[in-house]
């Protein structure tokens, strides 16, 4: 199978007009209940983290190959967060069935964000 990567980048601002204009409607179409729970957690940093985790679901569907087709859609693609913060990824449905065709066996994630901007890339194998 090799390697495959996949990266994304969104401005931090872009996402806040998102929340504000299309809010709760928003967040139930990309994200998963975990997600919010995650996001909505960090207080001061929620966008930034709503960012940073639309940005993974990004750089996951790039990295499968399928981007946002063959079925695959955002909420097939979670991002969790262990006890210590470090970001990984479940997927679930048609993002799921994609990577078992391709025959990967595991995704890495890694995450950033800073005032204006958030990204992330992904490596599967």
């Amino acid at each position: 199978m090799g390697l495959r990567c996949g990266i994304d980048i969104v401005e931090i601002s872009r996402i806040k007009k998102t929340l504000e204009n299309q809010g709760e409607r928003f967040k139930a179409r990309v994200f998963t209940d975990i997600e919010i729970i995650y996001c909505e957690s960090k207080k001061n940093n929620s966008v930034e983290s709503f960012a940073a985790a639309f940005c993974a679901k990004e750089a996951v569907s790039k990295a499968l190959g399928s981007g946002f087709s063959m079925g695959v859609e955002m909420k097939d693609i979670e991002v969790i967060h262990d006890e210590n913060g470090r970001p990984s990824v479940k997927l679930y449905n048609n993002a799921e069935r994609v990577f078992e065709e391709i025959g990967a066996s595991q995704i890495a994630i890694s995450l950033s964000h800073c005032r204006e901007y958030a990204t992330a890339n992904c490596v599967i194998c």
